[in-house]
C-alpha cells in the first residue's frame, strides 16, 4: 500500500473568514498531527488550495489573507501543491497524474469542509480506482443553512462520515491512522 495525505482546503478562511469551522473541536491540531506523521513516516502529503473562479467572490479570493493557507500548513514540509477552483480535487488539476506517478494506490483525507471538498474528492478517488481513507476528527464543518433549510454542524459532518463508510471510505480517527502507518514502517 502506496498512500499520499491530501490535505484539503486549510486556509485561512475557515478560521478567520466568512466560514469559520466549527466541528469537531481540534480538528486543525489533528491535521497537523496527521501532516506530521506523514512526514516522519515517508508518506507523501500534498496540500490542496481552493481558488473562487467567480469575479464577484466573497470567499477564496486570490491573494486575499482568506485564501491564503493557514500558517501552520504554510510552515511545513510538503511534496506538492495543488490549486484548485472547484470543489474536487482531481477536477482540473495535476493530482490524479502526479499520484499514479508517484505509484499511490491510497489516499487518506483530511481538511474542509466535510461536505463539500474532502466528500467530493474522497467520491473522486474512489471512482477513479484509488483506495480511500477518511479522517473523522481532522475534517470539519460548520452549520449551515439556504433556501433547502438547515442543519447543525455536527449532524452535517456525523452524516458524510456515515455514507462515506456505506462505501467510499473507511473512515478513521487520526491518531488510528497515524498508528496505522507507523506500524508499517
Amino acid at each position: 500500500m502506496r498512500r499520499a495525505l491530501l490535505v484539503i482546503d486549510v486556509q485561512n478562511e475557515y478560521f478567520t473568514g466568512k466560514l469559520p469551522v466549527t466541528y469537531p473541536e481540534g480538528s486543525l491540531a489533528n491535521i497537523l498531527d496527521a501532516m506530521d506523521a506523514a512526514l516522519g513516516s515517508g508518506v507523501p502529503v500534498v496540500v490542496i488550495r481552493h481558488t473562487s473562479p467567480h469575479p464577484d467572490a466573497k470567499a477564496f479570493v486570490p491573494d486575499t489573507p482568506g485564501w491564503e493557507l493557514h500558517e501552520e500548513v504554510r510552515r511545513r514540509v510538503h511534496d506538492l501543491l495543488v490549486e484548485k477552483t472547484l470543489p474536487g480535487s482531481l477536477t482540473g488539476t495535476v493530482l490524479e497524474e502526479w499520484l499514479r506517478k508517484e505509484e499511490v494506490d491510497t489516499v487518506t483525507i483530511c481538511g474542509y469542509m466535510t461536505q463539500m471538498c474532502c466528500d467530493t474528492t474522497a467520491r473522486q478517488a474512489f471512482h477513479a480506482g484509488f483506495s480511500v481513507e477518511f479522517l473523522s476528527d481532522a475534517t470539519g464543518t460548520l452549520s449551515v443553512g439556504n433556501y433547502a433549510g438547515g442543519v447543525k454542524d455536527e449532524e452535517l459532518h456525523r452524516a458524510i462520515l456515515v455514507t462515506q463508510a456505506m462505501l467510499f471510505s473507511k473512515v478513521l480517527t487520526a491518531a488510528d491512522w497515524i498508528r496505522n502507518i507507523r506500524a508499517v514502517i
